[in-house]
């Protein structure tokens, strides 16, 4: 691919020149006479290889045009920058370089050096490309690596307990939509989701007897299954990359009044993915079969999730919930055909 160059000069004869000479070698070569030109060249044309640009130039010089592109948005906000000038001093080219240039060229310049410093500036750009595209893929390698590994986990969590195959990542899915109805942007969704899939990690450590004992826990066995978040927390604290993984495991069994578990954290005090993943975690409780009952009505859990608004759950985050039960006319958000109705004191 023949390279493309901008050359923005207010002076035609040094225009001409680097004209002439970088196009006999080989580039393919715009010239521009002055920076509002180059602003109107932007509007219908892609961004070049690189830009040469004369710093004196009347109207708008070439630090005022740095800075605007600068602002600019999409990939000319990136194109490096080369100044042109015949001025020696010193603290013009520290203010260029601060304002993102890549380097200075003395006018008038020599053909011969002109084109090897614009090769050179070239093939340095390129190999950055490469190199920001070779850990951008490695980048994305690790990130599907890891959410492979957290759903491996979320099913063998999920294992644990034979009536609630496929309640984390409904959560995740739940929480998820939640958020992007909230307005988190597709990052903070992300995050969010894998905050869910990983909610109830710490059942890791509560027997299985106690997790599948169909009617009524004790209050020993209850106080048993109240440790999970915490054991959840400690295992998560251990991913630094991503620390927030261990708020959603800790707090989602607090309640908005304060009344929840394991610290009794109220309000705006319980992270705000916590009070996301708490209704959609109650949500998916009351739309699934479990050991204790099978799973309820729509309207019912519509009703439950309504009573719930300022006392278990954040009210804003129950309204968003409450519209995608409102959303979901042919009941698809649960897990399997409503059963028998036992009751039980878990969640």
């Amino acid at each position: 691919m023949i390279p493309q160059i901008i050359v923005v000069d207010d002076d035609p004869i040094i225009l001409k020149g680097a004209w002439n000479t970088l196009t006999g070698a080989g580039f393919k070569v715009v010239a521009l006479k002055s920076g509002k030109a180059l602003f109107e060249h932007m509007k219908d044309n892609p961004p070049p290889e690189l830009i040469l640009m004369d710093i004196s130039m009347p109207e708008m010089d070439g630090f005022e045009v740095i800075k605007e592109l600068k602002k600019s948005e999409g990939l000319w906000r990136d194109t490096p920058v080369i100044f042109l000038t015949a001025n020696e001093d010193e603290d013009a080219e520290t203010r260029g370089l601060s304002l993102g240039a890549m380097d200075f060229i003395r006018k008038p310049f020599v053909a011969n050096v002109l084109v090897l410093r614009v090769k050179h500036a070239v093939e340095l750009v390129r190999l950055q490309k490469n190199l920001e595209g070779m850990v951008e893929e490695k980048t994305k390698e690790n990130e599907n690596l890891f959410i492979h590994v957290v759903e491996s986990l979320a099913d063998a969590i999920d294992a644990k307990d034979k009536y609630t195959n496929g309640h984390s990542g409904r959560v995740a899915d739940y929480s998820k939509e939640i958020a992007k109805r909230y307005g988190y942007d597709e990052k903070r969704q992300e995050k969010i989701f894998m905050m869910g899939l990983l909610h109830d990690v710490g059942k890791i450590g509560v027997p299985d007897e106690v997790i599948n004992k169909p009617g009524m826990l004790t209050d020993e066995e209850f106080a048993c299954i109240k440790k999970h978040p915490g054991i959840g927390a400690k295992i998560l604290d251990n991913i630094k990359e991503m620390p927030e993984l261990a708020a959603g495991a800790k707090w989602h069994h607090e309640r908005f009044d304060g009344k929840g578990y394991p610290q009794g954290l109220s309000g705006d005090d319980i992270p705000e993915e916590a009070r996301m993943i708490a209704v959609a975690d109650a949500y998916d409780a009351m739309t699934s079969n479990r050991s204790y009952r099978g799973a309820l009505p729509q309207e019912i859990v519509r009703g439950e999730i309504e009573k719930g608004k300022g006392s278990q759950f954040d009210p804003k985050f129950a309204d968003i919930m409450l519209k995608m039960i409102d959303d979901d006319k042919e009941y698809l958000m649960r897990d399997r055909p409503v059963d028998d109705t036992k009751d039980d004191n878990r969640d």
